[in-house]
């Protein structure tokens, strides 16, 4: 039986918080690339203690771009692309050698668990949250989004799921949530701006109280609790910055 080889596909920035148990959760893959966009942390050295080739790539294209040259590096029959902040629980480390030694499928879609500030949620649109993250080398590839970028399969690709959870440990504390709401809220004012969308403040108002009512009303942030509450407040903020951004910039363009 030919073996069929496996590659990780991560980025990073300053991850050193859980890289190590990220990387130790993938330790049975036969390559892993590291594209680092520039760490001043332990990012480089904890990568390499863990058997990772390390690729400097401090220029910054964005998230979509970023993540495939970390496919690019990779020559593998089959990519599973994690973030530095997941960890692969056992189960799901199971069944991705299970799917690669007989796979039906040439991208299979992950149940990925989010953490927020230490709880985990379980609503809220953060799950279930099925996402295509391990696929035949060259059957797909991500979107060259800013940020949020997806993954984009090939027309006909057929796509099946795994058991087990990857467990995203995404907002470990406040100072971390107000980083990412600056950071997504100014990268999708870019975004739009550069496709050609204007905003005003009337509309950040109106589209942030809506982010807040579908977060915490509409898809149930409120069963969360607290973590859910404050998700639902940083879902309004982020779109609200994000609109009054993208308004500021569609004026100095103007101007």
């Amino acid at each position: 039986m030919t073996h069929e080889s496996l590659g990780i596909a991560i980025i990073t920035h300053n991850a050193a918080a859980r890289l190590a148990q990220c990387l130790e959760s993938v330790s049975f893959a036969d390559d892993i690339v590291v594209i680092d966009g520039g760490s001043i942390d332990a990012t480089a050295d904890i990568a390499r203690k863990h058997g990772a080739r390390v690729m400097s790539a401090p220029d910054w294209p964005g998230f979509g771009p970023q993540k495939n040259r970390a496919l690019d590096a990779l020559s593998t029959d089959w990519v599973l692309s994690i973030d530095a902040d997941e960890v692969v629980t056992p189960e799901l480390a199971a069944a991705i050698r299970r799917a690669i030694a007989k796979p039906d499928a040439d991208v299979y879609a992950i149940d990925r668990l989010s953490s927020f500030c230490g709880d985990w949620i379980r609503h809220s649109g953060w799950y279930p949250d099925w996402i295509p993250r391990l696929f035949r080398r060259g059957t797909a590839r991500f979107s060259d989004d800013l940020v949020h970028e997806r993954l984009v399969v090939a027309p006909g690709t057929a796509v099946a799921r795994l058991e087990g959870k990857l467990l995203h440990y995404s907002y470990e504390d406040f100072e971390t949530v107000l980083r990412k709401l600056d950071a997504y809220s100014t990268a999708g004012a870019r975004q739009r701006h550069a496709a050609g969308k204007r905003a005003s403040l009337g509309m950040a108002v109106t589209r942030g109280l809506w982010a807040f009512v579908r977060t915490y009303v509409l898809r149930r942030g409120f069963l969360d609790g607290r973590s859910g509450f404050m998700i639902a407040v940083f879902n309004a903020q982020t779109v609200y910055y994000r609109f009054v951004k993208l308004a500021y910039l569609s004026r100095r363009t103007h101007q």
